[in-house]
């Protein structure tokens, strides 16, 4: 049960227990399933009970076992061994202490008049970050509600340096002080998330002006190819940006950053590294050399809340000269005014209200110490490197690429399911799998081939776990059938 129950000693919240998730999963363990296994039809009825609000309210220990019986069941356990599919992650201890002080005091930090302490510990704990990080001394940080919107701002922040290249300021006229709006390009790999999308999408740009870059036999953007794109866009098209990816989404490759970077100075763009779930790995010195040149990009996006077990929202976007966040900035008479000399973290990004992210992954950081830290990011890198090395051996897989980070694509190809359905057969044991319950991996379509996907984001699912998904996948194989014949 989730113990709610809380003293008030000297204006502070104190919980007696700290919220346990293992607690909470306990119907699902007991079962060992990863979820319900329900249909959606099945999930909405059991929920619609929770949404059905009454003139008379209901107490809080009803309300408590309404929620254990009817919604937990169909929560995924993010701490089940079978959960390798998704960059979610139940809350690390220290993180969820900090995440309690945080919605105990329910503080917004954007401004120094709403939360002294908030905005302080913001401001010191993103500058913190960028020593931890090894980015220059001119760097700074905002926290944000998700990756999506940091690539956004990132992607603002791009044209708008583009913008004044051309002598115009874009915060005041926008698309229109361009002479021609459609020249603009922004270049990036076709691995990379569709937040770059959908940023273009909200920015005015329309995707017309992305420009999709092919990928290598590992899934990096292709250089030859990125040289030839930039030699035929010369004269006809503006690159105000390149959009490079530690760590894409579905295969964790890592881009050549230094040689992107090379590339972005030479035509005058930005160049933002969409680090959301790779950059994590840049602590570790032996993957150093797989970020060479990041601390010389433009604008890094992270999300601690996917490596590190933070809690939801909790997204870092840097910048690699502080002096570029002025071009977001906003003022006002009662709030965040231009004379005042108190922090105002505000004033670094667009929510006017959001919550004190910055405490869950400090008091992480503290309770851990960054060797513990260190040390639960490579459990996963060393986990699915093994299992690459083990499915390199068997005649009935094969692998999409070298793992970068902790993600694995590949197909189960065994001798008697013909070319032509081996693409059926992937989606086939995904599928299943999800019906299961039991364990969860994904899906994802790489050129003309749909690939399952293995994700380690837990430094305590074991290498023996992965092996046990791929036993099970071998089984769920043997059901598949083609015609009327059942392999």
């Amino acid at each position: 049960m989730v113990a709610f129950d809380s003293v008030k000693k000297r204006g502070v919240y104190i919980f007696n227990a700290l919220w346990n998730p293992t607690n909470c999963f306990e119907m699902n363990t007991e079962q060992n399933r990863l979820f319900s296994g329900a249909s959606p039809e099945e999930v909405q009825r059991d929920l619609l009970p929770l949404v059905d609000f009454q003139g008379a309210g209901q107490s809080l220990i009803k309300i408590n076992q309404l929620i254990e019986e009817n919604l937990l069941p169909h929560l995924m356990r993010y701490d089940h061994a079978g959960f390798q599919s998704m960059y979610n992650s139940i809350p690390e201890q220290g993180a969820a202490l900090g995440a309690q002080i945080a919605l105990a005091h329910n503080q917004g930090v954007t401004n120094w008049q709403v939360s002294p302490g908030g905005a302080m510990l913001e401001e010191l704990c993103c500058k913190s970050l960028c020593r931890l990080f090894r980015l220059s001394e001119q760097a700074d940080a905002t926290f944000m509600y998700s990756g999506t919107y940091a690539n956004q701002e990132a992607l603002y922040l791009a044209i708008h340096k583009k913008a004044e290249l051309e002598g115009f300021d874009f915060g005041i006229q926008g698309m229109s002080g361009f002479q021609d709006s459609s020249r603009l390009v922004i270049l990036t790999s076709r691995d990379a998330h569709f937040s770059i999308n959908q940023s273009a999408r909200m920015l005015g740009l329309g995707e017309q002006n992305l420009v999709s870059l092919e990928v290598g036999a590992n899934r990096q953007i292709d250089l030859e190819q990125l040289r030839k794109t930039l030699a035929e866009l010369k004269g006809t098209r503006d690159v105000c940006c390149i959009v490079a990816t530690a760590g894409t989404t579905s295969t964790g490759t890592i881009d050549p950053i230094e040689a992107l970077l090379e590339a972005a100075r030479h035509c005058d763009a930005w160049l933002h590294l969409d680090g959301a779930y790779g950059f994590s790995f840049s602590l570790l010195p032996e993957c150093q050399s797989q970020f060479q040149g990041m601390e010389k990009v433009d604008s890094i996006t992270w999300d601690p809340h996917k490596q590190l077990g933070i809690p939801i929202p909790n997204s870092v976007l840097f910048v690699n000269d502080k002096r570029d966040f002025t071009r977001i900035s906003l003022f006002s008479h009662y709030f965040n005014r231009e004379t005042s000399n108190e922090p105002n973290p505000g004033i670094k990004s667009p929510p006017s209200t959001r919550p004190m992210s910055a405490l869950p992954l400090v008091t992480s950081l503290l309770h851990q110490g960054m060797d513990e830290v260190l040390e639960k990011l490579r459990i996963p890198l060393q986990n699915i490197r093994r299992l690459s090395e083990h499915l390199m051996t068997q005649d009935d897989f094969r692998c999409w690429h070298e793992p970068d980070t902790g993600v694995l694509c590949f197909q189960y190809q065994p001798s008697h399911v013909p070319e032509n359905r081996r693409n059926d057969l992937q989606t086939f044991i995904y599928e299943t799998i999800l019906r299961e319950g039991r364990r969860s991996i994904s899906v994802t379509r790489l050129g003309d081939a749909i690939v399952l996907r293995i994700l380690v984001i837990s430094p305590d699912i074991r290498y023996d776990d992965l092996v046990e998904t791929i036993t099970d996948i071998r089984s769920i194989g043997a059901g598949f059938t083609i015609g009327d014949q059942t392999l």
